[in-house]
This record gives structure tokens, sequence and C-alpha cells, in this order.
């Protein structure tokens, strides 16, 4: 972001007075009656018009385990070969799960 040197420069008095008017501005607002509103709750309710995707279907590409790849037994995440930590087959556990 550029910077304009050539603008006036503010006193730390000037400074002190303007954070004291942003904290008595912030009191007032804290004190007034608004209710403070869950924003993952009010998402939940919404409904967006034309958002029915009962009827859609997810086309995905499946491919199966390879060789060089396991199953931890903790996490059930399929991870290559060079995550494992230890145990073999289906006692088999990944790095992040040790």
């Amino acid at each position: 972001m550029a910077t304009d040197y050539d603008t006036p420069r503010k006193t730390d008095e000037e400074l002190h007075e303007e954070s004291l008017e942003e904290l008595k501005a912030k009191r007032v607002d804290a004190q007034s009656g608004q209710i403070d509103v869950d924003e993952a709750e009010a998402a939940e309710n919404l409904e967006l018009p034309g958002a029915d995707l009962s009827g859609e279907e997810l086309a995905v590409r499946v491919v199966p385990k390879q060789t060089d790849e396991f199953t931890c037994s903790r996490c059930f995440l399929v991870h290559h070969i060079t995550q494992l930590a230890k145990g073999e087959g289906a006692k088999a556990v990944c790095k992040e799960c040790n």
C-alpha cells in the first residue's frame, strides 16, 4: 500500500482523542438494546430461493485403493505408504494418528 508522505501527520494528542472517541462510541453501541445474533444458527434457518438440491446427484470418480496405499485403523483415511507409522493390514496406523 502506498504512503503519502506529504499529508500532515497527527500528533499524539489527536491520536489519543480519536481513540477516546472510538471507545466512547463502542460503549454506546454495547449499551444499546441490540441482541447479538449467532451467525451459525441464523445460517441454518436461512433458505435461499431455488436452493432445493434434493434432486441433484453428485458425480464423483472413485479410485480403488492402490498397492502403495493403506487405510488407517484410527481415522479410516487412505494414506500413501510413506505415512505409515506402525502396524500392517487392518492394524495400520498413520503418522498423524500415532
